[in-house]
Formats: C-alpha cells, sequence, structure tokens
C-alpha cells in the first residue's frame, strides 16, 4: 500500500510499505477513505518530538471503511465488515481503570512501549497513532490502509449519508477543542481568551459559544485564522498589530478573561515576535529547555483571579520561567491533557447531525494522498491561505 513515511527531519515522503494485517484477536483492518495533516504532526515534521524512527507512517485523523477483524473484535458484536468508522487518535483498551473513569488518554494498556513512556513522562499515557514510539510506535493513518488495535473499543461508528468532510475531525481536532472549552468548565457569562486560531483554536471557539460563553476574544495573527475566528463571532486579537494585555484589559474592563485557554502548545509559533519567546527558542534549540512557555506566561498574567487555564496545546517536556508565584496567589485552577476524545464524541456527532456544528468549514485544502509531502510544506509555511489539509487515498 501507500503511506506518508518519516524519514528524518522535514522529510516525508509518499512510499509503498507493507500492509497491515492482523496482529491480535481484536484488531480490525480498515481501508482509509480519508485523513488529515494536523498541527501535532508539524511536532513530528520538525523532529521536536524525540523517539521517531525512519519508516515511521505519519497521521492521527483518520477515517474509513472496516475491512477485517481479529476473532474477538468480531465476537464482541461491536464492529462488523463495511462499517464506516472514525478512528480516534487515542488507543483505548475500553477496559482499564482510567478507561472506565472516561480518561482515555491515559489508558493504561494500549501504549506497547510503556518503558519509553515511563522514563519520559514518569506514567505511560495511552498509545496513539502515528505518534512516535513514546506513544507506542504504532503506524499512523495517513496510508491507505490503518491496523486498529482494541478496535471493539478504538471507533467511533458513524452513519452513511454524512460526507468525510463533517465527520473526519471527530477523530482529532473537534473533540479535542470541545474537552479544551470543557476542562475550562465555562458558564454561561464567561468572558474566554483563547491563544491560538489554527483548527483546534477554531473548534474550541465554536466549542466555548455552544457552551454558553458571553464573549470570546481570539488571539493570533495570520489573516485567515483571524478572519474565520471572527466569522464565528469571536473578537479578534491581531498580537502583531496590538498588545495582547491593553486589549483584553479593555475588553474585560480591566479584570481579565474568566477562562483562559491555550490552543497553541510549545512552538508558540503564534509569538515569535515577544522577547521572551526568542528567547524560549534559543534555549530550545540549544537544548536548555524542550517547551516555549510564552503563551502560559501570557494566560497566567492576564487571567482573571480565581479563573481557570486550560491547556490543551501540546507540551513535551520542561518549559523555563514559569510564574508560579502569579499563578498561586491568583488562584488560579490549571486543567489540561490529551483530549478524552471518545468522552465526548457520542454528543458531537449528535451535534453534527442536529446542524449545531459542522466542522467542515476548517478545510482549506483537499487533495490525494499522493499530495501528501508537497502538503506537508504548505501547511508547515502557512502558504495558500493553508489552514487544515484533508487527503483522500486514492482520489
Amino acid at each position: 500500500m501507500k503511506a506518508l513515511v518519516w524519514h528524518g527531519k522535514e522529510d516525508i515522503r509518499y512510499d509503498t510499505v507493507t500492509d497491515p494485517e492482523i496482529e491480535d484477536s481484536r484488531d480490525a483492518i480498515i481501508k482509509v477513505t480519508s485523513c488529515a495533516i494536523c498541527g501535532s504532526d508539524l511536532h513530528l515534521y520538525h523532529n521536536f518530538i524525540p523517539a521517531m524512527l525512519p519508516g515511521d507512517i505519519m497521521g492521527h485523523e483518520t477515517m474509513g471503511e472496516v475491512v477485517d477483524l481479529g476473532p474477538e473484535a468480531k465476537s464482541r458484536g461491536k464492529l462488523k465488515v463495511a462499517d464506516r468508522v472514525v478512528i480516534p487518535f487515542t488507543i483505548i483498551c475500553g477496559e482499564c481503570d482510567q478507561c472506565k473513569r472516561g480518561n482515555f488518554s491515559v489508558c493504561q494498556r494500549s501504549n506497547r512501549k510503556k518503558g519509553l513512556s515511563e522514563k519520559v513522562f514518569g506514567h505511560s499515557t495511552a498509545g496513539l497513532f502515528g505518534y512516535t514510539h513514546l506513544t507506542g510506535g504504532y503506524p499512523g493513518g495517513q496510508a491507505e490502509y490503518l491496523r486498529v488495535p482494541f478496535a471493539d473499543a478504538t471507533h467511533i461508528k458513524v452513519p452513511t449519508g454524512i460526507p468525510d468532510e463533517k465527520l473526519l475531525f471527530l477523530s482529532d481536532i473537534l473533540p479535542t477543542g470541545w474537552h479544551a472549552a470543557m476542562q475550562a468548565d465555562i458558564q454561561p457569562g464567561d468572558t474566554v481568551a483563547i491563544w491560538g486560531c489554527g483548527p483546534v483554536g477554531q473548534m474550541t471557539i465554536r466549542s466555548a459559544m455552544l457552551l454558553g460563553a458571553e464573549q470570546v476574544i481570539a488571539i493570533d495573527f495570520l489573516p485567515e485564522r483571524l478572519s474565520m475566528a471572527e466569522a464565528a463571532g469571536a473578537t479578534i486579537i491581531n498580537f502583531e498589530q496590538e498588545s495582547v494585555t491593553e486589549r483584553l484589559t479593555e475588553l474585560t474592563g480591566g479584570e481579565g478573561p474568566h477562562k483562559c485557554i491555550d490552543a497553541v502548545g510549545f512552538e508558540n509559533h503564534i509569538c515569535t515576535g515577544q522577547p521572551d519567546t526568542i528567547l524560549d527558542r534559543f534555549k530550545q534549540m540549544s537544548l536548555l529547555e524542550q517547551d516555549r512557555g510564552h503563551v502560559l506566561r501570557e494566560m497566567i498574567y492576564n487571567c482573571r483571579p480565581a479563573g481557570v487555564i486550560s491547556i490543551i496545546g501540546v507540551y513535551s517536556g520542561m518549559v523555563d520561567k514559569f510564574p508560579i508565584g502569579i499563578a498561586m496567589n491568583k488562584g488560579l485552577t490549571f486543567r489540561m491533557a490529551q483530549a478524552h476524545v471518545n468522552r465526548w464524541t457520542d454528543d458531537l456527532l449528535r451535534r453534527i447531525e442536529d446542524g449545531q456544528i459542522d466542522p467542515s468549514f476548517v478545510i482549506t485544502h483537499k487533495e490525494p494522498l499522493s499530495a501528501g509531502p508537497e502538503m506537508y510544506r504548505t501547511f508547515r509555511d502557512k502558504q495558500d491561505s493553508c489552514i487544515k489539509v484533508m487527503l483522500q487515498p486514492g482520489a
């Protein structure tokens, strides 16, 4: 089969690779109909996340059709051949203590390389598709076919008659944005500030509005992202043209937002002109720290006392100059996680079917899988107003 394969820093190729096979009795094989390039994939593209190996297949936003099932996956009766499914980026067993609690991104069984994960994170996280050997080294879904471990749990069954464009993002960015808003504990009347208007940020903006936020403030610098946020009803701040702190002070009567959400993560490309981020970038490139902390610092400084900081952007390790004293004395609550995708997908699928949200709005480029290497560069460089790339094998 054909797949997008990592060969090193900024080197993704459209290669012929071995077809996946059933390896465990709970496995399924799906024929991929659509997949996407995620902002998190750029962390691997830039080789900022360790433990990628040449030959690893990329991708964790995938949907398709079941073509084969292991005997136990078949006997459990939750899947059958020809079912149409979206595959969450988190691989879940559905049976461990964390899965029973709905904490799917920290499933205790699905990471098949626990020792490596435990050395880095202290405890193992869930296995993830196409996302380094820290999270299991599982082949990803930017391919013609995908093996799905624990398939009777690791799937979202979706109806026919709804196009892939509306359903694909149940795999990651829609539940990720929803999770960011939910863990912020948004209440009617809240002012919510969201740093980053990429695909996850866009879903977070709309989630905050669906949850009753009175005012949503979106912070970025790219005109196409800010226009998309403004079209959803957000008040926008272009940090290249105005001070984020001064503008937030003005918009909140000096009180600050009730809830602040980080939809950027450790690269912080949206804040490259800030002095502390220039220093962070130098430290990161010199291996003196792993993550850039500008957005975290700015949220802590601007958040209203007794407010909530919600972190959904990906961080990989250590952040320097973290203002813990400010956070403690302001009484801020921090909540963060990789999204627990399956916790939210029943509700989100219903909202898609009811027309409350159509996630396809975020797609700016739709291309065949063979165009993947070129589209990685386009997405990285934000060329052609690129916000989200959808890829289709065989197109």
